[in-house]
């Protein structure tokens, strides 16, 4: 009973990797530097994501949505992309598929202490 229970988070380089060696080989070096790095955080995974398969339609990203997660270090992440960019709430929504409501929650949650 006292044992920790592990999140495991899927290990998106293997994935990307294995995806681009299949079906585009000639691409590999285009995402390299990516691939060199020990981990990937949310948005460096949305951004390849996006330049591997382009823009899906709404109905997939409205699905895709539903099922994303984030750590409080990506949310913290996100949150610093919205005060460098200087983006209201409503545009750091709009820019990553989230709910306003979302946005406002992790400031309160995050950045209140």
């Amino acid at each position: 009973m006292g044992e920790k229970i592990q999140q495991l988070m899927p290990d998106y380089k293997m994935i990307y990797y294995d995806i681009l060696s299949d079906r585009y080989p000639e691409r590999i070096d285009e995402f390299k530097y990516l691939f060199e790095k020990s981990t990937l955080s949310v948005l460096e995974i949305l951004q390849i994501n996006q330049k591997i398969f382009g823009k899906a339609d709404k109905s997939v990203e409205r699905f895709n949505q539903r099922h994303r997660s984030y750590s409080s270090n990506d949310i913290i992440e996100i949150l610093e992309y919205q005060k460098k960019n200087n983006m209201s709430n409503m545009q750091l929504a709009n820019h990553f598929k989230l709910s306003r409501n979302t946005v406002a929650k992790w400031k309160k949650l995050f950045l209140s202490r």
